[in-house]
């Protein structure tokens, strides 16, 4: 409280004695000051040419936070100078929280805080002061700006934000190895008083770790911490305001530490000897044990490695660690046989993959154990002597000759009769037999070479003792050949020779297959038969590679004479007894060009002209037969349709009014009928002839002639008439043509009921029976009309 009135007392001194003074000038009226702490002085107004004199300015108060008191807490004072303590000056306030959290008294000035306030949501308010007059409710003064700030207290204790926490460390570690760094949040004023200075302790955790108090980071307390005695560590850390002192608020976390593993161990087997006992039976290959050795590390570190050390075992057996459980697990290499060998001792190593040179002086990371494999005797099957068995034998051998034998023997103790029988699965011909009791095999049918070169099957060996245990072995047999069949021409050749062919030319290379062997076996000999041999047209000249060529002997040969020569070739195989065949090759005569090329090899292309060729002729041909096709295809249709239109004409007689299908031409045909004829009936052409078409008949309904007068329906007819003529849009055709005259010529005059005057009960219609026949039909219906009405009336 001294110290707020000292310095209000030293700023009234500086503004009010003429030390400071504003940047512009000041309203007229002094400045006074209020003899009494947290007052605010609202400048007065000065002349313009006035030396400017203030009162000391406060320009911002203090309030505590979380205040509890029952009346509103008093914040400071607002005065003016021109307030001479009359009543006449009315003091307001605006800006922040005025009116709802900070009031003002209008006559005093006093400014109180009506509810609790919290730094830590607002830390302070700027509100605006003005001194007005009562009565005119003008300002007095300029409106003043100022600041209450709220002052803070201890009422937030620390926070750890990120906690719990989670750290580890390795095992082993010396002491002050770093753990985490934990940091704590004080939401009070750091700026004011001890309120967020925080400092750091453990609670929980010792003698394993330390916690230095300024910065919160952990670090180990204890040398030589073993993850396999504890790996799991709580420690619960606190973090006290006040920098410690009895009063101040606290918070807490945990921080859970875990040791994390180092390869500290060697890995351990939890006895020196293993005893496994064996099958002899087992297969190459298969698993036959597990042994394990201990490492209490942990992942990577606890990696074992076996190896089995080169001694007695190390050529049967092998190890292999399986990764999911650490273990060794022993191998089969080669076969057991009981007989042979009962058992085996050797020694297995375990070691770690990955070492840690800090601890290597702590020893070797390694263990050896002794396996002792115990061999157990098994009922075993025969065992042939041979794998494979392969055999001979000629084609055409009589049956039951004995071509070979196998042999399988036990070799268990007290060894067991073998007996023997063909797996009819891979037999089935059943060309063999065996013997079951000796093994011997021979021949059941006669073999053909040909047919079959080679034979495949398997025998079985089963003890007599136990027939379950059995064995197989595959025999193979081959049919070697007799020379029976004699070599022939391997395939059928085309051979063609050129009119003008030079004698000594090869003109066909021929080769030779013989069923009994492939070519590469034997050799064969080509030779024309002795009969041809005689003034020969070609020879065969033998390359002695089982390949021969076919030669001409004449210069020149001609198709007229001679079209296709048949020269026999005598082919002879090598073999005993020696076989032979004669082959009758076709050889052509062809017209060739210069070079050699064929040109034709027909007869007919003799007789055909120079430089045309019989595809062009077939191509003529075929043109010619299509033209004449289309001709007659032509003229029926001409005659069918003249046919069709004879029939129309003479037998489509029908009793119908006759219309004529025939429309108007429009303006420019005259040779029709003349327009003006038709709108004037007087007028006529004497000169134009009307083209008359065949009539098509229609069967039309009979129309009534209108009773009325036909004076209405001619001017009606002659108005819609000259409204045609006088459209410029109307088409150029004919649109409306009205017939209302039949011509001069026409013996019953005009037909047209326009121009009757006559009703249609005075026509008189027996004159149409002098028409002819075409109108027969309609005088019958006038006639029976007429005298239907005659009977009605009478």
């Amino acid at each position: 409280m001294l110290t707020r009135n000292c310095l209000s007392l030293l700023l009234w001194v500086l503004f009010d004695g003429g030390l400071l003074t504003p940047l512009q000038p000041q309203p007229q009226q002094t400045l006074a000051t209020e003899p009494r702490e947290n007052v605010i002085h609202l400048p007065g107004w000065r002349s313009h040419f006035q030396r400017v004199k203030r009162g000391w300015v406060w320009n911002q108060f203090f309030v505590l936070e979380e205040y509890m008191g029952s009346e509103p807490q008093y914040v400071g004072k607002l005065h003016s100078d021109l307030d001479k303590g009359e009543g006449t000056v009315k003091y307001t306030l605006s800006g922040d929280g005025a009116g709802t959290v900070f009031t003002i008294d209008e006559t005093t000035g006093d400014i109180h805080a009506i509810r609790s306030l919290d730094r830590e949501e607002k830390p302070f308010y700027t509100l605006r002061a003005q001194a007005v007059d009562i009565e005119t409710r003008k300002p007095l003064e300029p409106e003043s700006e100022f600041i209450i700030k709220v002052q803070d207290i201890n009422d937030n204790e620390p926070k750890f934000l990120d906690g719990p926490y989670i750290a580890s460390v390795p095992e082993m570690s010396p002491v002050g190895a770093y753990v985490l760094q934990v940091k704590a949040t004080d939401a009070d004023d750091p700026t004011y008083g001890n309120s967020a200075r925080v400092v750091y302790s453990i609670l929980q955790g010792q003698p394993y770790f330390s916690i230095d108090p300024k910065t919160g980071v952990i670090r180990t307390a204890l040398p030589n911490m073993d993850r396999e005695v504890k790996e799991q560590y709580q420690v619960l850390i606190q973090a006290k305001d006040m920098g410690g002192q009895l009063g101040g608020l606290a918070g807490t976390t945990i921080v859970n530490i875990t040791l994390t593993d180092v390869n500290d161990n060697p890995p351990r087997f939890p006895k020196s000897i293993f005893h496994l006992k064996v099958p002899e039976s087992s297969p190459i290959g298969s698993a036959i044990g597990r042994i394990r050795a201990v490492d209490p590390d942990f992942g990577q570190n606890a990696e074992i490695e076996y190896s089995i050390v080169p001694g007695d075992g190390g050529n049967l057996f092998d190890i292999v660690t399986d990764e999911n459980t650490q273990e060794g697990v022993l191998k089969l290499k080669k076969p057991l046989d009981f007989e042979t060998k009962k058992a085996y001792t050797f020694k297995v190593e375990a070691s770690n993959l990955h070492l840690d040179h800090r601890f290597h002086s702590a020893g070797p990371f390694k263990d050896t154990a002794t396996v002792k494999i115990s061999v157990l005797d098994v009922g075993e099957p025969p065992v042939f002597s041979k794998p494979l068995y392969t055999m001979e034998v000629y084609e055409d051998t009589p049956v039951g000759t004995i071509i070979g034998a196998v042999t399988a023997q036990d070799l268990d103790v007290g060894s067991s009769a073998v007996r023997y029988f063909i797996d009819w699965k891979s037999d089935g011909d059943s060309y063999f037999t065996i013997d079951a009791t000796e093994g011997t095999i021979s021949t059941s049918e006669l073999l053909d070479r040909e047919s079959t070169a080679q034979y495949n099957f398997s025998i079985i060996a089963s003890k007599v003792s136990n027939p379950l245990l059995t064995s197989r072995v595959n025999i193979l047999i081959n049919v070697l050949d007799v020379n029976e069949f004699p070599p022939e021409i391997s395939v059928p050749y085309e051979t063609a020779v050129c009119e003008n062919a030079k004698p000594g030319q090869i003109i066909q290379i021929v080769s030779a297959a013989d069923r009994d062997l492939s070519p590469a076996g034997q050799q064969f000999s080509f030779k024309l038969s002795p009969e041809a041999a005689i003034k020969p047209n070609f020879t065969v000249r033998d390359f002695r590679n089982n390949t021969a060529g076919i030669e001409t002997r004449r210069n020149g040969y001609s198709r007229r004479q001679q079209e296709l020569y048949f020269l026999p070739v005598v082919i002879e195989d090598s073999s005993y007894p020696v076989q032979s065949s004669t082959n009758t090759m076709t050889i052509r005569v062809c017209r060739c060009d210069s070079d050699g090329t064929i040109l034709s090899c027909n007869v007919e292309a003799i007789f055909l002209p120079v430089g045309l060729s019989t595809g062009a002729l077939i191509a003529i041909l075929l043109c010619i037969v299509i033209l004449l096709a289309i001709v007659v295809l032509y003229v029926a249709l001409r005659r069918q349709k003249k046919k069709d239109t004879l029939m129309t004409s003479k037998e489509d007689i029908r009793d119908n009014v006759i219309h004529y299908d025939d429309e108007g031409g429009g303006e420019e045909d005259t040779q029709a009928f003349d327009i003006g004829a038709l709108r004037n009936p007087k007028v006529i052409e004497d000169n134009k002839i009307r083209r008359d078409i065949k009539p098509d008949s229609l069967c039309l309904p009979r129309q009534r002639p209108p009773v009325e007068d036909n004076a209405d329906i001619r001017d009606f007819i002659n108005q819609r008439l000259q409204e045609n003529d006088m459209d410029p849009t109307a088409p150029p055709y004919d649109s409306l043509a009205t017939y209302a005259y039949e011509g001069n010529g026409s013996v019953a005059d005009s037909l047209s009921s326009i121009e009757s005057l006559t009703m249609e009960a005075d026509q008189d219609y027996t004159y149409l029976t002098d028409w002819g026949p075409h109108f027969k039909v309609l005088a019958d219906m006038f006639g029976e009309e007429e005298s239907y009405k005659t009977d009605k009336v009478t």
